[in-house]
């Protein structure tokens, strides 16, 4: 869930000389415990709405969080038709697709898996950009990094036994919305890199974006409920308020603290809150196969995320 969010571009010296008063630790383990919950709001949202409806609650919830954090530190929308044009673009790979992936993806696959599918992002970035990004180079350990997170990933599928039990269909889902994530990405930085917007303004329009995307595909793929069941409602708006609009206030504010490599870890926390979450609250079941699985995958993405000396 870490690249669900907008544009990094460069932060405001003002916000960035602001000291939060809570240690940026303790908001790294918030952050962490918020996106390896979020899986386990997907499973319980999707017991009560279509995964379509998951993820149009999940934003207008989000998108509520940033409006009012933008109206209190007075920010505007950005302008310019080119600007929304590629927030559009923005909106629809880092939010409302796979968003909607995951949600339809956890119908028929434990949230447990779709956690750590998540966790493959960094592995289907590190490929993407070694062909779409000049300056990241493909060194040998980040190669490695790459094959080993791949049998990690086999390894979790359970490849040696034909993927026997595996919905296809519901893992091919999460593993294409972790791929949808690093594609956003290079799309921003080639194209929204350097903007003088806030992070605040570009992550608030790129949602409302997302937002209007869905509201326009869900009344066309979906029903509206006869009711609405309190646990899934509350486990919507907990994800859209927590899981989307605060997560992205928190990881900006440590990318400027700290900086993108230490916030970045976050995501190697993350499959394995999710797993922990699936399996004590959900009571998902858990063969051995999964755990070391999601270890390897873990272990290939930090490989790949070692810059050369000196870049």
């Amino acid at each position: 869930m870490t690249t669900a969010t907008a544009p990094r571009t460069p932060a405001r010296s003002s916000s960035a000389a602001r000291r939060p008063a809570l240690d940026w630790r303790l908001r790294f383990g918030g952050l962490s415990l918020i996106w390896g919950f979020s899986f386990l709001l997907i499973k319980v949202g999707t017991e009560g709405f279509a995964p379509f409806q998951v993820t149009l609650g999940r934003l207008v919830f989000g998108t509520g969080v940033l409006a009012l954090a933008m109206a209190v530190k007075r920010e505007r929308l950005p302008r310019g038709v080119r600007t929304w044009g590629h927030l559009t673009v923005a909106a629809f790979l880092l939010n409302a697709l796979p968003f909607s992936l995951f949600a339809y993806s956890e119908l028929t696959i434990p949230s447990t898996l779709a956690g750590i599918c998540n966790a493959t992002s960094p592995l289907w970035g590190m490929a993407l950009s070694l062909v779409a990004l000049s300056e990241d180079r493909p060194t040998r350990v980040r190669v490695a990094g790459l094959g080993i997170g791949f049998l990690g990933v086999l390894t979790v599928l359970g490849a040696w036994q034909g993927f026997h039990g595996l919905d296809a269909t519901g893992t091919a889902m999460a593993l294409l919305a972790s791929l949808s994530y690093p594609v956003g990405w290079i799309y921003v930085r080639r194209t929204l890199a350097g903007s003088s917007h806030s992070h605040l303004s570009l992550t608030g329009a790129q949602l409302l974006l997302a937002t209007l995307q869905l509201a326009v595909v869900t009344p066309l793929f979906t029903t509206a409920p006869s009711h609405f069941a309190v646990v899934p409602l509350l486990a919507v708006a907990a994800l859209g308020a927590l899981g989307t609009g605060l997560a992205v206030l928190l990881q900006y504010g440590l990318v400027a603290e700290v900086g993108p490599t230490t916030a970045q870890m976050v995501t190697y926390f993350i499959p394995v809150i999710a797993t922990a979450a699936g399996v004590a609250i959900l009571g998902e079941s858990l063969s051995w196969s999964t755990p070391v699985g999601a270890l390897v995958v873990l272990a290939g993405a930090a490989l790949t995320q070692v810059r050369p000396k000196g870049a």
